[in-house]
């Protein structure tokens, strides 16, 4: 009578950082330009932006840090620690130091912000007197 061994599920699903530190989940490599040129699978565009997926507790408890948990940000990836919790390998722990840049998008007027005020009101004014 032989056992089989069992497959070897992964022993761990979620992953904490600790510290000033954060979990990155990197975007896909670029294989073509903004022009439409595909690029061969030797020659890629590094890519250095990702989702934030998880946040230290010592990030997510001071109020003067403004990264949060899915934020898309542009970090460093010369020092950021790969991890090899998902099969893919796009998981990276990356030090709050070397995150670059968080994404955002701008505030829109009529959204809680007053216009700006119109430079031309001379010329409406004559045009109304006429």
């Amino acid at each position: 009578m032989s056992r089989q061994p069992a497959a070897r599920r992964a022993e761990y699903d979620v992953i904490e950082p600790i510290g000033k530190r954060v979990v990155v989940r990197k975007d896909d490599n670029k294989r073509q330009t903004r022009g439409g040129i595909v690029l061969p699978d030797t020659h890629e565009i590094p890519v250095i932006t990702g989702r934030v997926i998880a946040i230290s507790k010592a990030i997510e408890n001071d109020e003067d840090q403004t990264i949060r948990q899915y934020d898309k940000v542009l970090f460093d990836p010369r020092e950021a620690i790969p991890v090899e919790l998902e099969h893919d390998n796009r998981l990276f722990v990356v030090a709050l130091d070397r995150v670059l840049a968080i994404f955002r998008r701008s505030a829109k007027t009529g959204e809680g912000t007053t216009p700006a005020p119109r430079q031309d009101t001379d010329s409406d004014e004559s045009a109304e007197e006429q």
